[in-house]
């Protein structure tokens, strides 16, 4: 059973990135299952602190990015989620390749949800874990 008020496409799912930060981390959603989004970025110059070690903000910026998609594919009619809290545990660093991110909800509410994405490697070894809340307004 989906926890999804609406199901785009992965064309559609995308589209809402483009001109957006996430276009430019290259961030895409690569998945829509029936209670999580997926979602990878690329480790390269635009993600990479000056240590050429993927920087912790753009991990937050994709958590953010899968979190909210998601939010808002849970939200009822009429309303949307925007962020109101994120925090984020970095666990291990990459230099290169594909990080990819998973957002499953841990509370949805009618005024706020709770979000955690876990970001992992290429080994499937955990690179950081965020938790996004959210506040469910009238849009």
């Amino acid at each position: 059973m989906t926890i999804w008020t609406q199901t785009p496409s992965l064309a559609e799912a995308n589209a809402v990135t483009r001109n957006t930060i996430a276009d430019v981390l290259g961030i895409e959603i690569t998945e829509i299952g029936a209670d999580f989004v997926k979602g990878t970025m690329p480790v390269d110059k635009r993600t990479h602190q000056p240590f050429g070690i993927l920087h912790g903000g753009a991990s937050v910026v994709l958590a953010e990015s899968l979190g909210s998609f998601a939010a808002n594919l849970a939200c009822e009619k009429g309303f949307v989620c925007v962020g109101l809290d994120i925090n984020a545990n970095h666990i291990r660093s990459v230099k290169s390749g594909l990080v990819t991110g998973v957002a499953k909800a841990v509370h949805i509410g009618r005024r706020t949800q709770v979000w955690e994405i876990r970001i992992a490697d290429e080994a499937d070894k955990t690179v950081c874990v965020s938790r996004l809340t959210v506040a469910v307004i009238e849009g």
